[in-house]
């Protein structure tokens, strides 16, 4: 965990918070258009200057998009990653509409004065060799965002490349045709602040590509053993540095991963320990253990093989990340609610609050689609005997063994779990498939749990606005980027 220690000791995360993020997001995009400001450049046509506002504040939003990627926990530390990526997607469709929308502006003003002569230049924009860096940076970008939206249809390590791909040649495309085409950064400050820009986006890629890479092999893991947890999945536990042979025990000098219970990191294992080629998955631990252990569905070609890998493996995590965490969200009484695969950072909280002796009470519903998909019921049983746990399991379909529930986690179960609870003060975490969250969380809304007190993070984004919560994010951001569309058509009255 980056950052610095408190008085105690502990490492603290340096994390800007949510309302800071934007006021700095809308500040950085609306910059470029206040140095065009100071431009030689001859005034513009009222429409012109709106395109031309759009297009600096386009680009300046596309080069921030690298930085909410969810790798930097600066970025994303106080908000989540999930929420973080939402608001990429949406910013990034927002940046693809002011683009489009850039030339459009240009040609407006000639295109009502003659329409043949205005769809002339609009022509000669897509045509001319001048422009034709911003063209490719266009279609580049929209490419971007179709992929974007077509990523569950893809192989992920494809889509990974292709989306790396892609956001090079649209920043650089973008970069060149500002400093090639656009008279207002021909020079003075907006020329030098792109300039800077480009030294950022290579920055930020040899961040990301390179000297993640370094850390990889610079700081290894190791695979201790693998152990079917459930019907296809499976738990690997992995120490920090090489493991002695004798003891089956990390080596003393390498520091264990600092993180927090509920955290996540990328992993990537073998030879193909590259960032390019790594995952996010959740951590099933207490960070009370010197090893660290990660609970796996097999749901593709990289996690098929996670049975198949031999101990000894040289494992790579990038991280921790995330904010689904206990700390990050207090509360008097705890719910901690899994759907499949989620147990994975369930059993991450549940293990770190046996390890702690919490005191307070806890309470776990634990849904499955068949009772062989069941994992970590043992342990669950075991943590009953030192914590306040009741524990409600759950399969969707009936089994002859089977004696418990059956059925969906709907709302008279839910309202059953948290029976004896305060819900104003009771902290729901949740993790799972994309539509059992959104089910889940309005239902605890609607039994009175504050919104703030019922967290989550997704991987898949699957029913994704299908919440409560999920809308009033997405209306947050679809607020701030209209307000910073209005703040460009009043900023780019100073270029008239």
């Amino acid at each position: 965990m980056s950052g610095t220690p408190d008085r105690k000791g502990r490492h603290v995360s340096l994390r800007l918070p949510g309302r800071g993020l934007a006021v700095i997001y809308l500040g950085l995009c609306l910059f470029p258009i206040v140095l065009a400001g100071f431009s030689q450049a001859a005034p513009l046509d009222g429409w012109e200057a709106f395109g031309a506002g759009l297009g600096l504040s386009g680009l300046a939003s596309l080069v921030l998009q690298l930085l909410t990627s969810g790798r930097f926990r600066l970025v994303s530390g106080r908000m989540g990653i999930d929420r973080i990526m939402a608001f990429h997607k949406i910013a990034a469709m927002a940046v693809l509409l002011a683009l489009l929308v850039h030339p459009l502006a240009y040609v407006l003003p000639t295109f009502l004065d003659d329409p043949a002569r205005g769809a002339e230049r609009l022509i000669a924009y897509g045509l001319l060799p001048a422009y034709r860096s911003g063209v490719v940076a266009l279609v580049a970008l929209l490419l971007l965002v179709v992929t974007g939206v077509l990523r569950d249809w893809m192989h992920y390590e494809t889509w990974r490349a292709m989306h790396l791909i892609l956001s090079l040649v649209a920043l650089g495309g973008g970069l060149h045709h500002a400093l090639t085409a656009g008279r207002l950064s021909a020079m003075g400050p907006l020329r030098a602040m792109w300039l800077v820009d480009a030294v950022l986006v290579v920055v930020v890629i040899g961040v990301l590509y390179g000297w993640r890479w370094w850390r990889l092999h610079r700081r290894p893991f190791v695979l201790r053993h693998v152990q079917r947890m459930a019907d296809r999945i499976w738990e690997m536990d992995i120490a920090p540095g090489p493991v002695a042979p004798a003891t089956d025990t990390p080596a003393a000098d390498i520091p264990a991963l600092n993180y927090r219970a509920g955290q996540f990191v990328w992993m990537t294992a073998g030879a193909r320990r590259f960032p390019l080629f790594d995952h996010p998955f959740s951590i099933a631990d207490s960070p009370t253990r010197p090893t660290l252990r990660l609970i796996i569905k097999e749901a593709g070609d990289f996690t098929r093989t996670v049975g198949a890998l031999a101990p000894g493996t040289p494992v790579g995590i990038d991280g921790p990340f995330g904010t689904f965490t206990l700390s990050d969200h207090p509360g008097d009484s705890v719910v901690l609610i899994a759907g499949g695969v989620g147990i994975a950072p369930i059993m991450g909280l549940l293990r770190d609050l046996v390890a702690r002796r919490d005191p307070r009470p806890v309470r776990l519903a634990y849904a499955v689609g068949r009772p062989e998909n069941f994992a970590c019921l043992d342990e669950i049983a075991q943590a009953a005997t030192v914590l306040d746990l009741q524990v409600m399991l759950i399969s969707e379909t009936a089994s002859p063994d089977w004696q418990q529930d059956i059925g969906l986690l709907d709302r008279p179960r839910l309202a059953r779990l948290i029976k004896g609870l305060a819900p104003r003060t009771c902290v729901a975490m949740i993790c799972g498939p994309g539509p059992m969250i959104s089910a889940v969380s309005d239902q605890l809304l609607s039994l009175g749990l504050p919104m703030a007190n019922v967290v989550y993070e997704r991987f898949d984004y699957a029913g994704a606005l299908g919440g409560r919560k999920d809308r009033y994010r997405a209306a947050q951001y679809l607020a701030l980027l209209l307000g910073q569309g209005a703040l460009v058509w009043v900023l780019s009255r100073l270029l008239v």
